[in-house]
């Protein structure tokens, strides 16, 4: 299935020269998502996976589809201030502006091995920033899988040996 197909690209959102990749339109038919978790599923389920950890929020319907398919918990790595309980926090650089990302200070547990999932892979700073907050609670990152990677933005090679996977990339 050629996914592609089904991602709508907006052009000059939501700055000028940015051409946002939209995944609403893939979401929207359940037989194209459901397809789309399960070749991620392939992907990765010979990895000894714990947790999944996604970014706010389309890690959200990435992460927490995937980590059901897989068996494994969820944890929601938010921004800053839309956790109740105790948390860890670190800013971070978008493509386009800052932001601050949080969890939950008992999230994960030393040890445990995580993958992060979102729906991209552009720069690298979010996911970098999730990165070290995994580490900051002592988890082990065993790699990075995502629905899109935009290849021509470097993004992989800020992930410092992650090992990272992707349906499509552009």
């Amino acid at each position: 299935m050629n996914f592609k197909d089904y991602v709508r690209v907006i052009h000059d959102f939501p700055q000028p020269g940015i051409r946002f990749k939209d995944i609403t339109t893939l979401l929207q038919s359940g037989s194209v998502y459901k397809e789309a978790i399960d070749q991620l599923k392939q992907m990765v389920q010979e990895k000894e996976i714990d947790l999944i950890a996604g970014p706010e929020a389309r890690g959200f319907v990435i992460g927490a589809p995937l980590a059901y398919s897989l068996g494994v918990g969820f944890v929601p790595i938010r921004k800053s201030g839309k956790l109740p309980g105790e948390t860890i926090e670190a800013d971070y650089a978008l493509e386009y502006g800052k932001d601050k990302l949080a969890m939950h200070s008992d999230a994960i547990k030393p040890g445990q091995k995580v993958l992060i999932a979102d729906d991209l892979l552009a720069t690298g700073g979010t996911i970098q920033t999730s990165i070290n907050l995994i580490k900051q609670l002592g988890g082990e990152i065993v790699g990075a899988a995502f629905l899109i990677e935009l290849s021509y933005l470097d993004g992989r090679d800020k992930l410092d040996g992650i090992d990272v996977v992707s349906l499509i990339q552009y």
